[in-house]
């Protein structure tokens, strides 16, 4: 970049260009920076001629960088952080705050923090109001992008997975994540099912009629992926989305279904049902908090996994 043109350099068209790189589109970055969409090309082609790069170029309904537009986002995004909390440090202060966190997670999963972080904030933030969304994804970035959520609590190993790759390639990522717990499922059957009273076998768990909870609706589950890999097969009679609809259908069935370890004490109907070990090798579920990084913001959400942090530790101590 020249000496001139960087002297003459408006510093807002950096704001864009960091906007249009997290966003790969210019009409969703000037939703987010509150500017028009020509507003935002007019930026970067004065942006384009002070670097003497194209930057982006179109793709599809969006846009993308071009290998100049990755080499620079980095220190680009590093900077103008920097200099927001310079010049606006995020202040929160939980004892006077009234801040609104809407936190998006499955039934099991509030369940299991919710009312320890309730106490939480009664004790330490009792302005704070939380809204928790029911998690329809295991891919929940859309919804922080879109900003419906403040933070994301569940099993996301793919999402987790490609932004990890994307740190380890260099590129910039702009979600952070933290593992609150480890938690593990168990096949769970009326007491009194034919299969209550003998060691599960595979060949007895494949019979039998299933339930399946997912989130989106699809009627195929890690459980359904993990006996593919051994070429077999259950066959799924009824597919639910909650977790709580679940151990209730299961006490007046013969329906068997897939249940965190943790969660069949709270939900008040424990005496009904009956646990066993699944038959089969599936990976320990890993349940993360994953929001995206905002500076203004910062503060606030160390704040919040905080909390979350020693909600899990409540039901989960070390």
């Amino acid at each position: 970049m020249a000496s001139l043109n960087f002297r003459s350099l408006d510093l807002n068209l950096l704001r864009v260009f960091d906007e249009v790189m997290a966003e790969r589109s210019l009409t969703r970055a000037a939703h987010k920076l509150s500017i028009t969409q020509p507003a935002v090309s007019n930026a970067m082609r004065r942006l384009r001629e002070v670097v003497g790069d194209e930057l982006v170029v179109r793709s599809g309904q969006g846009v993308e960088p071009t290998p100049r537009a990755l080499a620079l986002w980095p220190p680009v995004r590093e900077a103008l952080t920097q200099l927001q909390e310079s010049l606006a440090p995020g202040r929160f202060e939980p004892a006077t705050a009234e801040s609104t966190f809407v936190l998006a997670m499955a039934d099991a999963t509030a369940a299991t923090l919710i009312p320890a972080l309730v106490e939480i904030i009664e004790g330490e933030a009792p302005g704070i109001s939380v809204r928790v969304l029911p998690l329809t994804t295991r891919d929940p970035r859309r919804l922080l992008e879109d900003e419906a959520a403040d933070m994301a609590v569940g099993y996301f190993p793919a999402a987790l997975a490609d932004l990890t790759a994307r740190a380890q390639s260099g590129g910039v990522v702009a979600y952070e994540s933290r593992r609150l717990y480890d938690g593990e499922y168990v096949c769970v059957m009326r007491r009194g099912h034919p299969l209550a009273d003998a060691p599960l076998t595979l060949d007895a768990y494949c019979e039998a009629r299933h339930m399946l909870v997912s989130f989106s609706g699809r009627p195929f589950g890690f459980i359904d992926e993990a006996l593919a890999s051994l070429g077999r097969e259950r066959r799924v009679v009824l597919t639910v989305n909650q977790f709580f609809t679940a151990g209730r259908v299961v006490c007046g069935s013969d329906l068997l279904t897939v249940l965190p370890r943790h969660f069949v004490p709270v939900t008040g109907i424990e005496d009904a049902l009956v646990q066993r070990a699944l038959p089969l090798d599936v990976p320990p579920v890993h349940v993360d908090a994953l929001w995206r990084r905002r500076a203004p913001q910062q503060t606030a959400m160390n704040w919040l996994l905080g909390a979350l942090t020693r909600s899990a530790r409540r039901t989960f101590p070390e």
